[in-house]
C-alpha cells in the first residue's frame, strides 16, 4: 500500500508538472538571425523582449501563464523560414509566431500560418503583398508597409518634383517604388516618377545606374530628385560622390538605421520620411524603451527595428489578454480592430487586412548635432489618419 501511495503521489506530481508545462504560452520568433539583415534582426529581437517585459510589468507572464520565446533562424532564406515556422507550429506547439525580417521570407511563411491555423504577427517585413495579394486571415502585421513608407515619402516630396527611383531588385524594392507612385497619386501630388532603376541587392558600383538616372532627370523642369529605397549598406554617399548637383539633382533617402544615418552628416538639410527615430515620439512607452535600451545596450539609443519589435511584443500580450487565452479564433476576434500603445504611439489593427495603422515622420538631417546620435530634427509627425493606406487584399 505504501508503495502504491508513493507511485500515485509521483504520478500526481508528474501530471501537475506536465500541466504546468502545457500552460506555458509559447511564442516563436522566426527571424533572419544570420545573413545580410542580421543587424535588423538583432534589434527586432531586443525590442520584442522589451515589449513582452513592458506589457507584462516585468513578470514575463500573462493570465497566470509563463511566456516562453522560441527562437528560429530563417537565415534570409524563404525555404528556411517556411520550414522553421512549420517546425515551430508543429513540433514546438507554438501558440503564435512573430517575424520575419525579410519580405521574401515572409511571403514564403504566410501559407504555413494558414495551414496550421495559427497567428503569424509579421514584424518587420514590409512588402505590401504580405497584407495584400498574399494575405490570409491568420496574418497580422505591426510592421509598416511599403505603402506607408511611400505615402509618408510622398507627403515630404515637393509638388513640382520630377523623380528617379533607385531600389533593390526584389519584393521590398519593387513594392516600395510602386507604393511611392501610388502614394503620389493618392494624395493628389503633381510630383511624378519619371524613371525607375532596379539593381541587385549586393550592388556596390552605382556608376551605370546613376548615369541613367542623371540622364533621365537632367533636362526635366521643376525639382529633380533621386529617391532611394534601400535595405543594408546605403548608396547615398556613393551617389553623392558622383555630384548629382551638377544637374540640379537632389538626393532623397528614406530613413534608415542609426549607424547608416550617422554617416549622413555631410547631407545636412536633406529631408525624407522615416518609420521611427528615438527622439521623435513623446509618450511613456517610448520614454521607457529609450531609457531601458540605453541602460542595457551600452548607452546607444534604440533604432527603429527595436521599436518595431517592442510593438509586436506589446501587441501579442494585449491580444492574449483580450482573447482570454491563446485560442486562434479568439485571438483573431480580439485583434481585429484592436488598438494598443507602442513606442510610436497608438497603433490599430485594421479589420479588413490586419495591418497596423500608425504614425510616420518627416525628418531633416541636422546641421548642428549635439552628439553622435543627435542626427535628425522633426519636420512633422504624419498621423495615421492622414495616410490613405489602400486595402489590397481579397477577403
Amino acid at each position: 500500500m505504501k508503495r502504491l501511495a508513493t507511485l500515485l503521489a509521483a504520478a500526481t506530481l508528474a501530471g501537475a508538472a506536465s500541466l504546468a508545462f502545457a500552460q506555458d504560452i509559447k511564442i516563436a520568433h522566426v527571424y533572419d538571425k544570420t545573413g545580410p539583415l542580421e543587424a535588423y534582426a538583432k534589434q527586432t529581437q531586443a525590442g520584442l523582449m522589451l515589449g513582452l517585459e513592458y506589457a507584462t510589468n516585468g513578470t514575463m507572464s500573462v493570465l497566470g501563464r509563463k511566456i516562453v520565446v522560441i527562437e528560429k533562424d530563417s537565415q534570409l532564406k524563404p525555404d528556411a523560414g517556411k520550414s522553421q515556422l512549420a517546425a515551430a507550429y508543429g513540433d514546438d506547439k507554438a501558440d503564435l509566431a512573430i517575424g520575419p525580417t525579410g519580405s521574401g521570407v515572409a511571403l514564403a511563411m504566410l501559407p504555413v500560418a494558414e495551414e496550421y491555423k495559427k497567428i503569424l504577427l509579421v514584424e518587420p517585413a514590409v512588402a505590401d503583398t504580405i497584407t495584400g495579394a498574399n494575405w490570409n486571415r491568420y496574418i497580422f502585421r505591426t510592421g509598416r508597409t511599403s505603402s506607408q513608407d511611400g505615402i509618408a515619402a510622398a507627403v515630404a516630396t515637393p509638388q513640382n518634383a520630377q523623380i528617379a527611383m533607385l531600389a533593390q531588385d526584389y519584393a521590398f524594392g519593387r513594392d516600395g517604388v510602386k507604393a511611392t507612385k501610388d502614394a503620389l497619386a493618392a494624395i493628389g501630388s503633381k510630383a511624378v516618377v519619371v524613371h525607375e532603376e532596379y539593381v541587385p541587392q549586393a550592388t556596390t558600383d552605382f556608376t551605370a545606374a546613376a548615369q541613367r538616372m542623371f540622364d533621365a532627370l537632367k533636362d526635366k523642369p521643376g525639382t529633380r530628385i533621386i529617391g532611394i529605397i534601400w535595405a543594408g549598406a546605403h548608396p547615398l554617399a556613393k551617389l553623392a560622390d558622383m555630384k548629382p548637383e551638377r544637374f540640379g539633382i537632389q538626393l532623397a533617402p528614406g530613413g534608415n538605421i542609426l549607424p547608416v544615418m550617422k554617416g549622413w552628416k555631410d547631407f545636412a538639410g536633406v529631408e525624407g520620411a522615416i518609420y521611427y527615430y528615438y527622439g521623435f515620439p513623446k509618450n511613456k512607452v517610448n520614454d521607457w524603451m529609450v531609457t531601458e535600451y540605453r541602460k542595457r545596450y551600452g548607452g546607444s539609443p534604440p533604432d527603429f527595428f527595436v521599436a518595431g519589435g517592442m510593438a509586436a511584443g506589446i501587441a501579442a500580450v494585449e491580444a492574449i489578454k483580450k482573447a482570454g487565452g491563446t485560442d486562434t479564433e479568439k485571438l483573431i476576434a480580439a485583434m481585429e480592430g484592436m488598438s494598443f500603445e507602442t513606442p510610436k504611439g497608438t497603433m490599430t489593427f485594421r479589420r479588413e487586412d490586419h495591418q497596423a495603422l500608425q504614425n510616420m515622420y518627416q525628418f531633416r538631417i541636422k546641421k548642428t548635432q549635439a552628439n553622435e546620435w543627435d542626427l535628425l530634427e522633426l519636420v512633422r509627425e504624419i498621423p495615421a489618419k492622414e495616410i490613405p493606406l489602400p486595402i489590397r487584399n481579397k477577403r
